[in-house]
Order: C-alpha cells, then sequence, then structure tokens
C-alpha cells in the first residue's frame, strides 16, 4: 500500500533556501549571545508533564501536546524554553556558578490555532541570566536585544517594556488582584482585539470604574518619564517596582540610540511566572505580526523545583515569527545559495583534478561543489542556476595542463577565462 505524504498543520517541512536561512540568522544571533558571555545549553523535547504543567498558566496548558508513553508515565512535550531551564538549573545548581548565563535555540510545541507566524512547532532563542536580581542583570537582556537585531540588520526595531508589580500593585490598589491572571491576558490581547473589545471584557471581570482605570493605565502616553508618574499615580505612588522602572530609564539614554526602548505599561505578558520588567519587541512596519523578542523577569520560577532563590531574567526571540515579519519588510538575511562556484564536469579522467579544485577553493573559505556527471555543459549549467549558484568553473584537458580555469558568471553568461586558482579565487570573491 502507498502512502499519500501529508504533514500535521502547524507543522512544516524546510526547503534548502528556507533551512540556510534560518541557520544564518541563527548562527549570527549565537555569535552575539557568546558576545555578551550567555553559553549554550540543551534540554529535552520530552518532559514529565509535571514539571511543565506547574507554571505556564492555564492558557498555555491547554495548548501543551501531552500524552502517556509506553511506559504509562504522563509526560509533554515542551512548550517555551524558560520552564525546562528552571528544571535544569534545580537539577544542575551544584554544577553550575551564578549568576549563570545561558542562550538556548531549538524547537518548542504548543497545539494552538496557527496564523502567519505562528505555528504548532517553532523555534525559539533563548538567552537568560539567573542568580542575581539587580539593575545590572535587566540592563544586560535589554542590550542583549537591542544588540541581536542590530546584527541581524532589521531595521525599525522598537523595545516595549513595562513591569508586572507595578501593573500588580495597581490591581492591589484597585481591589482586583484575585483576578489578576484574567485581567493580564484580557491586557496582553489588546493589540490584537483592540480597546473596545478588551474594555467590554475588562468591565464583565470587575466593574466599569476599574475598566477604565485599567485602561488610563495601560494607554499612559508621553516621554518615558511621563508614564511613568503617571503609573506610579495610578498604581498608588511609588515601590521598589516603579523604581528599578526609573533607574532603567535614567541608564537608558547612556546606552541606545533615541527611541530604541520605550515603555509601554500595557506589556503585561500572559504567562504567569513573570514578575518584574516584561518585554515585548516590535518591527516599524511589521506591526501586525506581533512581538518578535519577548520575555521578562522570572524571580520566582525556579522555587518550583529547588528550595534555593535563584531569581532570573530572559528573552526570547521567536524565529519563525522573524522570518515572517523580515519577509513582510522585504529585508534580505544573506546569501542563501548552498555554493558560490560549481565545478563542472568536462572529462571523467579528471575527476580528481576537480575535487582538488573544489579542494583549493574550500581552504580559501570559498563554498565549491562539484558535478557528478559528465553531461552536456547546459545541463550542468541549469542544476546550478536552480540550487542558486551563481557561478560554474570549467576545466577541460587543455586547463588541466595550464593549471587554469575558466569561470561563467550564470546570470550575466560572461565568461573569465585562463585563470590561474588565485585569480579564479579573487575572482569568485568579488562576483559570488
Amino acid at each position: 500500500m502507498q502512502i499519500t505524504p501529508k504533514i500535521l498543520k502547524g507543522f512544516r517541512d524546510f526547503l534548502p533556501d528556507g533551512e540556510i536561512r534560518r541557520k544564518q540568522l541563527v548562527h549570527i544571533l549565537e555569535d552575539q549571545f557568546r558576545l555578551f558571555g550567555f553559553v549554550p545549553i540543551d534540554t529535552p523535547v520530552l518532559e514529565y508533564a509535571e514539571v511543565l504543567l506547574g507554571k505556564g498558566g492555564g492558557e498555555t496548558d491547554k495548548q501543551v501536546y501531552r500524552f502517556e508513553d509506553h511506559g504509562n508515565r504522563d509526560v509533554a512535550m515542551r512548550f517555551d524554553l524558560t520552564v525546562p531551564f528552571a528544571r535544569y538549573m534545580a537539577m544542575h545548581r551544584n554544577e553550575l556558578y551564578l549568576p549563570f548565563k545561558r542562550f538556548h535555540v531549538n524547537k518548542v510545541f504548543r497545539g494552538e490555532n496557527t496564523q502567519r507566524g505562528r505555528y504548532r512547532e517553532f523555534m525559539q532563542c533563548d538567552f537568560d541570566i539567573v542568580g542575581t536580581e539587580t539593575l545590572s542583570s535587566d540592563l544586560d537582556i535589554i542590550l542583549m536585544i537591542v544588540s541581536a537585531f542590530s546584527a541581524l540588520g532589521v531595521p525599525g526595531v522598537s523595545v516595549h517594556i513595562s513591569h508586572r508589580g507595578v501593573f500588580n500593585q495597581f490591581l492591589q490598589v484597585h481591589g482586583a488582584a484575585h483576578q489578576s491572571e484574567e485581567i493580564l491576558r484580557v491586557v496582553d490581547k489588546l493589540r490584537k482585539v483592540g480597546e473596545e473589545q478588551t474594555l467590554q471584557t475588562l468591565t464583565e471581570l470587575t466593574d466599569r470604574d476599574t475598566a477604565k482605570k485599567t485602561l488610563a493605565f495601560i494607554n499612559a502616553d508621553g516621554t518615558y518619564q511621563e508614564i511613568l508618574d503617571t503609573i506610579e499615580e495610578l498604581s498608588g505612588g511609588p515601590g521598589p517596582e516603579s523604581t528599578r522602572l526609573r533607574e532603567i530609564g535614567e541608564a537608558l539614554p547612556e546606552l541606545v540610540p533615541d527611541n530604541t526602548v520605550v515603555l509601554d505599561p500595557s506589556i503585561t505578558r500572559g504567562l504567569d511566572y513573570y514578575t518584574g520588567v516584561v518585554f515585548e519587541t516590535f518591527l516599524t512596519g511589521a506591526e501586525s505580526i506581533g512581538s518578535v523578542c519577548s520575555g521578562g523577569r522570572y524571580d520566582d520560577l525556579v522555587s518550583l523545583y529547588s528550595r534555593e532563590s535563584m531569581p532570573g531574567v530572559g528573552a526570547s526571540i521567536g524565529l519563525d515569527r522573524l522570518l515572517a515579519a523580515l519577509d513582510e519588510l522585504e529585508v534580505a538575511t544573506g546569501d542563501t545559495s548552498a555554493a558560490e562556484v560549481l565545478i563542472t564536469m568536462q572529462d571523467p579522467d579528471l575527476t580528481a583534478h576537480y575535487h582538488r579544485i573544489a579542494t583549493v577553493f574550500r581552504a580559501a573559505g570559498v563554498r565549491a561543489e562539484v558535478y557528478p556527471d559528465p553531461q552536456k555543459l547546459g545541463k550542468q549549467f541549469a542544476f546550478a542556476e536552480r540550487k542558486g549558484i551563481p557561478l560554474a568553473a570549467i576545466c577541460g584537458p587543455e586547463e588541466r595542463r595550464k593549471g587554469t580555469v575558466n569561470l561563467r558568471v550564470l546570470a550575466t553568461r560572461e565568461n573569465k577565462e585562463g585563470l590561474d586558482l588565485d585569480h579564479a579565487i579573487e575572482a569568485v570573491r568579488n562576483l559570488a
């Protein structure tokens, strides 16, 4: 019986161009993480369900892929990289040092409704600092976000920050703290559903007066300091949480370009484990995609798995959502060709020589591929063009005798003849 090839909704295959593009972005990001002193880790895709479901939140728990395995164990697939990291820290605390700065780039899984830039299997690029609750660590994450997007060459980056503690204080003052989880999730969806729907839902949860004050809180505008003054007043006055926001605001002018980081009280983050500063990152012109890098401070998360307090702060770049945003903005992300030059096969007796040419190219940092079959040059050129290889190197018995190759620019059909390998390498670098 022949099986019909098919794939689950929300899951995808990646063709070479798309996967090369993803790998390029990951490589750039990992280099940036290492520049800031973050080190890589990995955790299993599959965890005990009780480990993952302790702190994600009711809505997230419903999206978890959960099942009983062959050993009758209740297991689940990770829905993010932060909760497994908390478990990881509790288990490996004695093998690590604090503060611990990690990055983790891998796939996660959520059974949610699919849409552009949002899938059920997707890649996250996380970076976190655990073991310190200082202003320095909060700033380090903000600067890491700014640096990462600068390295990617992404224009119009805007990092929106707020503080869950200030919002929690506001809810306490207005007698709505007992409904904080529901209110946080409503506010978190403001950009998706709009202000009118948000007001209606908040009124159903509390009362119209509290709902209006909540909107006044999350819609506060002006300069960073003016917004902070407004939300501080609405939440009953200064406190440690608003002081942290004030300290961040005072430090930013020396560290990032103007208007790169903005105070936005509507940023609350829907997951329950956030306790402090929270972040969301938007790209000008691709706001409909939503945040492409989100996170915050989670000072109590590790306490689920350990008696030792390990405050943490971090963020996650959603690679698939970022790619969707870059497509909308028509931002190029580098060369996605498999190779820069194809060594054509003219004479099978010269096979070893063709591979030697390719080896010389590669030693010089030029990506080179040898065509394996002695077919007509037109067919070999067509292969190269379909694979996105811009140049072809041609060498027959006469060129072999002279120690030269001929280069063909496939897009223009231009030929450069009689080049020794050093000059051929230089030409590839200039033309590819």
